[in-house]
């Protein structure tokens, strides 16, 4: 089995994996969400300080610092995108979160096209019409139910998280790997100011939190790593669809946590959307490769 489908085997292990994180908070005793962000970002942080070890080896400081000034900004949006993530979860349900979130394609698109003067094609943009349009659904249903503030964190979340992205596709020449464990130090640090060092939960909420952050979020950081070295970028974002479609799905099993009939169609339709945008990037970019 050559290394191709090895990273495909251990992208479905690690976006599966991922899904459950809805599952986790909603499992929650009574931690708020900025003691949920301090432990999962804890537990990240620990985590990604042994993959870059495992990675630099004696480099490890020096790669952290190579990433300048660009490596905190990109730890500041990844610190925005994460918190406003949990905290979206905790405000509406992991459903219209997820759904919302997974806009993150077509946000860096558009960013892209403003600020990298990328071209936008048509296919992508009618994808892009769709995709929102599924947005709008689920938004004007949660005006309706009083919890569109969490579509609002989710959206946010997806536009801090597409900067980042739009960060490193402008600096090709910079290793942006350990802007990653910046931004995890940043959410513990933001998150223990607002709770104003109240980091007193239980056992049960701790040994969750961390898991969501350790094994979780950085297995799938390292399963990332390694994907994209055997992967195209499309292919792996198809295959993250895997998360987004699941987490749900987890909360409605084993909690009963029901959607809404306009979220249910929303989601369909901006997964049906990201889905065929993957796809297209996948057959454009395989064709490109056989040119060169």
């Amino acid at each position: 089995m050559n290394s191709k489908y090895h990273s495909i085997i251990l992208l479905i292990i690690a976006t599966t994996g991922i899904s459950f994180g809805g599952l986790i908070i909603r499992n929650l005793d009574s931690s708020d969400a900025w003691q949920v962000a301090f432990y999962r970002g804890l537990g990240f942080v620990i985590t990604f300080i042994f993959i870059l070890i495992y990675r630099y080896k004696k480099y490890c400081f020096k790669s952290i610092i190579n990433t300048s000034y660009y490596g905190l900004i990109g730890g500041i949006f990844l610190m925005i995108a994460n918190i406003l993530f949990i905290h979206s979860m905790t405000i509406t349900s992991i459903g219209n979160s997820l759904f919302t979130v997974s806009t993150i394609p077509f946000i860096t698109s558009i960013l892209a096209f403003f600020f990298l003067k990328e071209k936008i094609e048509l296919k992508t943009f009618v994808l892009m019409v769709f995709a929102f349009a599924g947005i709008f659904i689920m938004f004007k249903s949660s005006i309706e139910s009083n919890d569109y503030i969490g579509n609002i964190l989710a959206f946010g979340c997806a536009l801090s998280f597409s900067f980042f992205i739009l960060l490193i596709r402008n600096l090709r020449n910079i290793d942006m790997m350990p802007s990653s464990l910046i931004g995890g130090i940043f959410i513990v640090i933001v998150s223990y100011a607002f709770m104003e060092g109240n980091i007193y939960i239980s056992l049960h909420d701790i040994l969750f939190c961390m898991l969501w952050g350790a094994l979780l979020n950085g297995f799938m950081n390292s399963v990332f790593i390694f994907s994209t070295k055997h992967l195209y970028a499309s292919e792996v974002s198809f295959f993250m669809l895997i998360e987004f479609s699941l987490g749900p799905i987890w909360v409605w099993l084993f909690l009963d946590e029901l959607l809404r009939n306009e979220t249910l169609l929303g989601g369909i339709i901006v997964i049906s959307s990201l889905a065929l945008f993957s796809l297209f990037q996948i057959k454009k970019v395989r064709a490109n490769s056989k040119l060169i």
